[in-house]
């Protein structure tokens, strides 16, 4: 990786050329598709049939040229990116095209893939022997989806290498939700991680994970044993252990632990698990599509981040704990339901406060635990001692962390010392806060906002809004392939909003429509759904007036299909500014020696496949 290529100077240049670009193409992503038909957006903003639009985006797939060829004709002929000067319509749809692919990160040519990545951290002198151990039995798909497992395999091998290069075994996961990646990189390197979330539901949700990956582990590690011991064929009618796969060995395995109380625990386990990775695997692709559908349409009703809310974060006796990962809590002596909440709480807590002692006497991690996962909430003050009592030198993580998370995880690798190095990335943009947000609703006076991060941006004041960031979430890749998309439910929507424009007297309300489409049975239905859930007058209108409205628009619904398209182009675009901004900060901070964009997943499977790393580890340095 050549130091001219990722210098803060180069990156910095990258930063104006999509800023250049965003000047004259973001007002398309700010535009509201509510608003679509009510403002005339298409005439607003295009010169040309939605059919030229959609036809370019078909057969044009191939936009090859860099920012350099836009910067360097700027001084012949004016930049226009496909807009007219004058009217700042869309007249040339391929024009428009080439430069967003121009604009966008693999176009800038800013990151630096996985395989590259690991092999410069490896590289090094500084560098420690990885010790990896068998993890089977959390590869197999026992206890995640196909998304997930391919999430976690990739980032846990590159926050692995950041521990070898920086010599630490101590790893603190922000944002951990679940504990997916705390579990595995737990089992499969031997780190100890502390997985911190301000979500309590989702830290006890982590503990029974951790229960039953236990269980799992050491029967697999007792499988793993025999197999290595074994070593002559075994006698006629035993069974071969080579030809049994490992799940089936797992299980046998837990039921001579365990017994037969066991057993049946186990397979319950196994096929609940089972069934909802299943039905999770098949139902991903409409989650997608209703979630872009939510994006399109500036859904305020997708999921937001429990950090938003420290009040959200109660008191929590896992605070002190730091060992629950292994505790697992038993049942009252009587019923639970003879029980007071109280009283069944403070059991609770006087058995995690014994079993934690009793790990501490034990040796700690040593004892067989996985990670420890804590409650808390956590922005760029939080002292991580006050969390962590056993804190040592570690490496920072955060896999899909939303909205403002993510840039508090950067500023806390910063300002901590015994934050060595940083593998961050981010999700849910549409969260993030704006410092220059003109309105200062999201980001008020007295806070820390999440974009821009990095003093280079901030000098400039640069804003994107919220619809623009609404639109970075959607996924060019999966939309390619003919996933995400909902035309209908945006379709419905903005006719929705001429219906209440013109009856309504442009009535607003803080009150949103939500997912109304998906149970409506048609157009007619869906209004009168909206209308009740709206608490409006429905005597202003009838099943004829509705079918109306719905056939007068529906040929100018191509329209509205051509007009996304051109949001879910410049996605990429906007969500490269946004991880520029952020590689920027680090570039500007002394300590780090080095920081890179790196692309860890595959696209299709996970849309927000880009990482932030940076390390700031004395010794042998990195080669920007």
């Amino acid at each position: 990786m050549a130091s001219s290529m990722n210098s803060l100077e180069a990156i910095q240049k990258k930063i104006d050329a999509v800023k250049l670009f965003l000047s004259v193409s973001l007002s398309i992503a700010n535009a509201h598709t509510v608003d679509f038909y009510t403002c005339d957006v298409w005439d607003q903003f295009m010169a040309v049939p939605p059919v030229d639009v959609l036809t370019e985006i078909t057969l044009n797939g191939d936009h090859k040229r860099t920012p350099e060829h836009y910067l360097n004709h700027g001084n012949a002929e004016k930049i226009t990116f496909g807009f007219c000067d004058d009217s700042k319509r869309l007249v040339d749809v391929a024009e428009l095209l080439e430069a967003a692919y121009a604009h966008s990160l693999p176009g800038l040519g800013v990151c630096v893939g996985r395989t590259e990545l690991l092999q410069s951290l490896r590289h090094t002198d500084n560098a420690q022997p990885l010790e990896e151990v068998p993890a089977a039995v959390v590869e197999s798909g026992e206890f995640m989806n196909s998304k997930k497992s391919h999430e976690v395999q990739a980032m846990s091998e590159v926050v692995a290498s950041l521990a070898q290069r920086c010599r630490v075994k101590q790893v603190i996961d922000v944002g951990s939700g679940k504990g997916y990646l705390c579990s595995f990189l737990s089992l499969r390197y031997g780190l100890q991680v502390y997985g911190i979330d301000s979500s309590s539901s989702n830290t006890h949700g982590a503990q029974e994970r951790n229960r039953k990956l236990k269980k799992y582990s050491r029967a697999y590690q007792r499988h793993s044993k025999a197999n290595r011991t074994l070593t002559v064929m075994p006698p006629s009618g035993q069974e071969d252990l080579e030809d049994i796969a490992p799940g089936e060995r797992e299980r046998e395995d837990m039921v001579k632990m365990s017994g037969d109380a066991e057993k049946e625990e186990g397979r319950r386990d196994g096929e609940a698990q089972t069934n909802t990775t299943g039905l999770t695997d098949r139902n991903e692709e409409d989650a997608m599509t209703s979630l872009t559908s939510a994006i399109l349409l500036e859904d305020n009703s997708l999921p937001e981040l429990d950090q938003s809310d420290p009040a959200s974060a109660p008191e929590d006796p896992f605070l002190s704990a730091l060992c629950v990962g292994m505790v697992e809590p038993t049942s009252p002596r009587g019923p639970p339901s003879e029980l007071s909440l109280e009283e069944r709480e403070r059991r609770k807590r006087e058995n995690l406060e014994r079993k934690a002692r009793s790990w501490v006497n034990s040796g700690g991690m040593g004892s067989g635990m996985l990670y420890s996962p804590l409650t808390s909430y956590v922005t760029a003050e939080t002292e991580l001692k006050e969390i962590i009592g056993e804190l040592e030198d570690a490496v920072m993580v955060g896999l899909h962390t939303c909205g403002d998370l993510a840039p508090s995880t950067l500023r806390m690798f910063v300002a901590k010392r015994e934050l060595l190095s940083v593998c961050s990335v981010g999700c849910c943009y549409h969260l993030l806060s704006e410092e220059f947000d003109p309105t200062r609703q999201e980001c008020p006076s007295s806070s820390v906002c999440g974009f821009p991060l990095s003093g280079y941006l901030r000098e400039q004041s640069w804003f994107c809004g919220r619809n623009a960031r609404m639109s970075a979430c959607l996924a060019l890749e999966r939309v390619a392939k003919g996933q995400g998309i909902q035309m209908e439910s945006l379709f419905y929507r903005a006719v929705l909003h001429v219906i209440l424009k013109d009856h309504y007297s442009s009535f607003k309300s803080e009150k949103r429509v939500g997912n109304v489409y998906s149970k409506a049975t048609s157009f007619v239905d869906y209004v009168w759904r909206a209308l009740r859930r709206l608490e409006l007058d429905e005597s202003k209108l009838s099943d004829g007036v509705i079918q109306g409205y719905h056939d007068t628009y529906r040929p100018r619904m191509v329209e509205m299909e051509a007009f996304n398209m051109l949001k879910v182009t410049l996605a990429p675009c906007i969500e490269g500014l946004i991880l520029l901004d952020r590689l920027c900060f680090l570039k500007e901070q002394e300590d780090v020696v080095f920081s890179t964009l790196v692309q860890l997943f595959d696209p299709l499977l996970s849309p927000r496949c880009y990482g932030v790393v940076g390390v700031k580890a004395p010794g042998t340095e990195l080669s920007e």
